[in-house]
């Protein structure tokens, strides 16, 4: 679908990434526009209430429909089971028949006299599951889905609230959003309205209006500006516990990084950063960002410390921005023409999503956000979650049938292998070219060869890439990417003089395998040591023994209720730091002060070893 996993110890952080479109369906009156009013004045029962007055339409009936799939979530979604009773009314008031056709369709009869539509939208939030899945549906993946909390928050992705009438995608769309006074829209887009409780956003047609998503809450926003970009970030904490203000400074160094890395390949003028951070009761469960154009929606969960925040921050928002390059700019004719309610899939997430996360993890080596070491660890992470996929599977073929079994259950290959993909090309172009280019050289001339409004064609793009760079890079083309040939990463890191060594790496301190070093007792009451398990050096350090039951840390209370946040807030634990633990032993209550040993083990990893290869190392991590 659009997820891909990040290490958070037990917990699965996912991202999603959506794409451009420009749909370019034709109406009879294409001076007219659709007029959308959303009421977040008047919520009920956390539903909020759309009204759209029609545009002019010369047919018996017409055909309303709210998305199936939008671009980029790479799955079947069915944003109309969140619609609820929709209904149809002339210019005099009287009701019109309305059949819903399926899950996302409604026809409308006496379509000629057709004046407004209403309907109520449900948020998705609160309908999240541990599992993910609902009565049989899958979840809506949190940062493309909607939160509907009156006087809070309204988390308002545009597709989750408004849909289309058929052939009426290409005229302009007025959308005016009546709020609470307290209530600030962070978006961007352009208030027209200069009122407290009144927006106003005019665009130029439906896919416009979909790519640009608000979030209404109290304001918690700051702005900067680099390279001639405006930067807009908005954050929603239900507890205050985080601001806006908090993460500006590494935001505002990662994002300068950023446009440096890029230089003119991007051109983008305005982007906006909308954080949600999620109590996950009743609240969003997955995390992630999903990108627009000119956006990025993030949802975290507000338990992680701010360290962690910034962490996945820097990976999640630098992969969404590295989006503007593709398939903001570059894509196929499958994205450009997309069908919300019939996609056609391209063949080459490899290269949307792929180019696009080993760009997010190359800048940040080339710009000294990381070091090598960390550089190859995540290159190492990679390749190992690769190979628990299908490694034969041809990554075309995936992605041109990803809405459907077996390939929606690889799209998770899309972060790995995909990122791999990149790196291997990146690499063959810098050895051919004696380190003076890499793929973001290619990428640039691709930007240029096509950009926002010329798509190329899917079958085309191996042979342009070819064209563009060596021969060598569309035999792996050809081989690894079209083919069923896994992808020999040695010999290509080998080139750049990086090969496999044995390395001590720090472990899970509360898991090891499928195994948990801890675990709630039966009654739900307490935390206890799992007494059949072999202890890490974490706990015999500090003198821990099965059985144990662990109350507070560092003078910070656990229970059940709030067990998962011990295993965030060991995440900032390190070597030889001073800890405390209050625990229960055979009934009675005891004080444990020593230091944290982290638990190590050995692991294959990559290091550079060939110094006869190092000028052309650094061209490519800092070429």
């Amino acid at each position: 679908m659009k997820k891909i996993f990040l290490a958070l110890v037990f917990t699965t952080v996912l991202w999603s990434c959506k794409t451009a479109n420009t749909q370019t369906s034709v109406s009879s009156k294409s001076k007219e526009e659709v007029a959308v009013n959303i009421n977040l004045t008047d919520i009920k029962n956390d539903k909020v209430l759309v009204t759209i007055n029609a545009p002019s339409i010369l047919t018996d009936t017409i055909t309303f429909r709210i998305p199936k799939t939008v671009p980029g979530t790479y799955s079947t979604d069915n944003y109309g089971r969140y619609i609820d009773d929709l209904k149809a009314y002339d210019s005099n008031g009287n009701s019109l028949e309305v059949k819903k056709i399926d899950l996302n369709s409604w026809s409308i009869s006496k379509a000629k006299t057709l004046d407004k539509i209403t309907y109520w939208v449900n948020d998705t939030f609160e309908t999240e599951t541990e599992t993910g899945e609902k009565n049989g549906d899958e979840d809506i993946f949190s940062p493309a889905g909607s939160n509907i909390d009156a006087g809070k928050n309204v988390m308002l992705n545009t597709h989750c609230f408004v849909g289309y009438f058929t052939n009426f995608m290409s005229i302009p769309y007025q959308l005016t959003v009546s709020h609470p006074a307290e209530l600030w829209g962070a978006t961007s887009m352009i208030d027209q309205d200069s009122t407290a409780t009144n927006d106003v956003f005019i665009s130029s047609n439906y896919a416009e209006l979909v790519e640009n998503p608000i979030m209404y809450a109290k304001p918690d926003y700051t702005t900067f500006t680099v390279n001639e970009m405006e930067i807009l970030i908005a954050v929603y904490s239900p507890t205050g516990k985080f601001t806006a203000e908090s993460i500006t400074p590494e935001m505002k160094t990662l994002m300068t990084a950023q446009k440096h890395f890029m230089g003119n390949i991007n051109s983008t003028k305005k982007y906006s950063i909308l954080l949600y951070l999620s109590s996950l009761k009743n609240d969003a469960l997955a995390s992630g960002a999903l990108e627009h154009p000119t956006a990025t929606t993030v949802v975290f969960p507000e338990i992680i410390s701010k360290e962690q925040l910034i962490t996945l921050m820097k990976d999640v928002v630098s992969h969404e921005f590295f989006h503007t390059i593709t398939p903001l700019t570059i894509h196929s004719q499958e994205i450009q023409n997309f069908d919300y309610n019939a996609p056609k899939m391209s063949k080459h997430l490899w290269m949307y999503e792929g180019i696009t996360e080993y760009f997010s993890n190359l800048f940040q080596i080339n710009q000294g956000l990381i070091d090598e070491t960390e550089f190859y660890k995540r290159i190492t992470e990679k390749i190992e979650n690769s190979k628990t996929m299908d490694d034969t599977m041809a990554f075309t073929t995936m992605s041109a049938n990803v809405l459907t079994n077996p390939f929606k259950d690889q799209y998770l290959n899309v972060y790995e292998k995909g990122a791999l993909i990149g790196m291997c090309i990146d690499i063959i172009i810098r050895e051919k070219s004696n380190g003076t280019k890499g793929v973001l050289d290619l990428m640039r001339k691709l930007s240029n060869e096509y950009g926002v409004s010329k798509a190329f064609n899917d079958d085309a793009l191996f042979a342009k890439i070819t064209q563009l760079t060596y021969p060598e890079v569309g035999d792996f083309l050809e081989t690894h990417v079209s083919g069923p040939t896994p992808i020999p990463y040695e010999i290509y890191l080998a080139k750049m003089g990086v090969t496999k060594v044995l390395l001590k790496a720090p472990a899970y301190i509360f898991e090891k395998g499928n195994k948990q070093y801890i675990a709630v007792t039966d009654k739900k009451r307490e935390i206890i040591v799992n007494s059949d398990m072999i202890l890490n050096d974490f706990f015999t350090n500090l003198g821990l023994l099965g059985d144990d039951i662990i109350i507070a840390v560092n003078d910070k209370n656990y229970t059940p209720d709030i067990v998962d946040e011990i295993l965030y807030d060991c995440e900032n634990w390190k070597e030889n730091d001073p800890i405390t633990l209050k625990i229960k032993r055979n009934g009675v209550e005891k004080i444990i002060k020593g230091t944290v040993k982290l638990p190590y083990e050995d692991k294959e990893g990559f290091k550079a070893t060939d110094n006869s290869k190092s000028a052309l190392k650094e061209a490519w991590l800092k070429g």
